[in-house]
C-alpha cells in the first residue's frame, strides 16, 4: 500500500479514530486512511448477532450509550437512532438481588428497615461512625467507607472491585468510586445523563455509517507497529492504541484491565430479568452476566436467549480495556504524556492513549475536540 497518498492517517477504529476520520473527509474533504488490527470496525463498542440465538450482542460488554453533552448528542444522532432502553443494574449478594447503585431500596432491603429518603444520612452517620475516617480519603476503601460505612461497602462494593480490578482496594484511588452514584432516593437508573439508549440497528451499523465516505479506505486485520516504518514522516497521524506501546514500552509498562467472556445459550426467553446482573462476592468468579435481549425491547426475540458471563483479569499486552490508575500507573504515564506532547504531527488520545477511564459520549468529545482544535487547523 502507498501510505504517502494519505496526508491523515488513523490507527484505530473505536469511537475515537471514526470520529477524527469522519470530519477530517466531511469537513476537510481530504483523504484519511483507518488502521485496525481487528478484523472487524468499532473497537470495543462492537456489537454482532449470536447465530444460534439471533440476539444480537456487544461483542465486549454491554456498552449503554448515555450523555448530556448537547454537541455530543448532535453528532451522534447523524450516524443512528436510539431507542427507549434505560439502564438498571441490579446486584446479587449472598443469593439476594439488590438494586444497584446504591439506593434506598438497597439499603432498606439490606438493614430489614424502612427508612425514608430524610432519614438516610443520619443512619448512615452512624453507620460510618463505627469506622470514623478523620482525614481526606487515601484510597477506595476509605472513600467508600466514608460516604456509606463499613457493611454496605463489604457487602456490595469490596468483593466486586477486588474481582474487577485485580487489586486491594486499599490500592486503588478514591476517584475511581466517583463513578458509582449513591442514592438516598428509588431511583432505580444508573446514570443521570439527560438521554440515554441502544442504537436501534446495533453498533456497528454507527461504524459502519461514519467511515462510509468515499474519501475514508479501512484496511482490518493489520497492526501499526508492522507497518509503521512504511509511513511517511509528515503525515498527520492519529493514534489511539496504548501510549506505552507507541514508544516500545521505554519508561516500562502501565497496567491495564482486560475481559474475557463466556456466552451460554439457554431454552427460556429470560433468564435473569434485567439486561447486567453483578454478582458482588469474591467468591464468585465472574463480575457479571449480560442479557443482551433486554437491551432492545423494542426486537420480538424467540423463546431461546443468550447470556455473557464477564470476568476481569490483568491483561497480558495483548488485549487491553481499562487503565488502572492507580499512584504507580498515574504516575508513569504522566511521563509518557509529556513525551508525547512533544510529538509532531502526531496525536495520541483516546481511553487508551489518554490513559483515562472515557465513556463513549466523552471519547466522542475527546475527538470533536482535538479536531476543532487542533487537526482542523492543520490541515487547512
Amino acid at each position: 500500500m502507498d501510505y504517502s497518498k494519505y496526508s491523515v492517517i488513523v490507527v484505530g477504529s473505536g469511537f475515537f479514530g471514526s470520529v477524527i476520520a469522519e470530519r477530517v473527509a466531511s469537513e476537510l474533504k481530504k483523504e484519511v486512511l483507518v488502521i485496525e488490527k481487528r478484523n472487524h470496525i468499532g473497537g470495543n463498542c462492537y456489537s454482532e448477532v449470536d447465530p444460534e440465538t439471533g440476539i444480537e450482542f456487544h461483542t465486549y460488554g454491554t456498552h449503554i450509550f448515555h450523555t448530556s453533552n448537547v454537541k455530543v448528542w448532535d453528532y451522534i444522532q447523524k450516524f443512528t437512532e436510539f431507542n427507549n432502553y434505560y439502564h438498571q443494574v441490579l446486584t446479587t449478594f449472598k443469593n439476594k438481588v439488590y438494586q444497584m447503585p446504591i439506593n434506598l431500596e438497597t439499603i432498606n432491603q439490606y438493614y430489614g428497615l424502612n427508612l425514608k429518603p430524610f432519614e438516610v444520612e443520619s443512619f448512615l452517620e452512624k453507620e460510618k461512625a463505627k469506622d470514623r475516617i478523620d482525614h481526606p480519603p487515601r484510597n477506595f476503601e476509605e472513600k467508600a467507607i466514608s460516604l456509606i460505612g463499613r457493611p454496605l461497602y463489604e457487602a456490595f462494593i469490596k468483593g466486586y472491585t477486588k474481582k474487577q480490578w485485580n487489586k486491594d482496594p486499599k490500592e486503588l484511588p478514591e476517584f475511581i468510586l466517583n463513578r458509582l452514584p449513591i442514592r438516598k432516593n428509588y431511583n432505580e437508573s444508573y446514570y443521570y445523563s439527560r438521554w440515554q439508549g441502544i442504537p436501534k440497528d446495533g453498533y456497528g451499523k454507527i461504524f459502519e455509517r461514519m467511515l462510509s465516505n468515499p474519501l475514508i479506505t479501512t484496511v482490518l486485520n493489520t497492526n501499526y507497529f508492522d507497518i509503521k516504518d512504511q509511513i511517511p514522516k509528515d503525515t498527520i497521524l492519529i493514534y489511539s492504541g496504548p501510549i506505552d506501546q507507541y514508544f516500545d514500552y521505554k519508561f516500562g509498562k502501565l497496567e491495564y484491565r482486560t475481559l474475557r467472556f463466556e456466552k451460554e445459550s439457554h431454552p427460556y426467553d429470560d433468564f435473569q430479568g434485567t439486561s447486567v446482573m453483578n454478582y458482588a462476592e469474591e467468591t464468585v468468579p465472574f463480575t457479571r452476566i449480560h442479557e443482551p435481549r433486554h437491551l432492545h425491547p423494542e426486537r420480538t426475540y424467540g423463546n431461546t436467549t443468550l447470556t455473557i458471563k464477564e470476568f476481569s483479569s490483568l491483561d497480558d499486552g495483548s488485549n487491553p480495556y481499562y487503565p488502572i490508575n492507580d499512584k504507580r500507573n498515574t504516575d508513569l504515564v504522566k511521563v509518557y504524556r509529556k513525551e508525547a506532547d512533544a510529538l509532531e504531527n502526531v496525536y495520541i488520545s483516546g481511553r487508551l492513549g489518554d490513559y483515562k477511564y472515557f465513556d463513549m459520549h466523552e471519547t466522542i468529545d475527546a475527538a470533536l475536540t482535538l479536531f476543532e482544535n487542533g487537526i482542523r487547523e492543520k490541515l487547512k
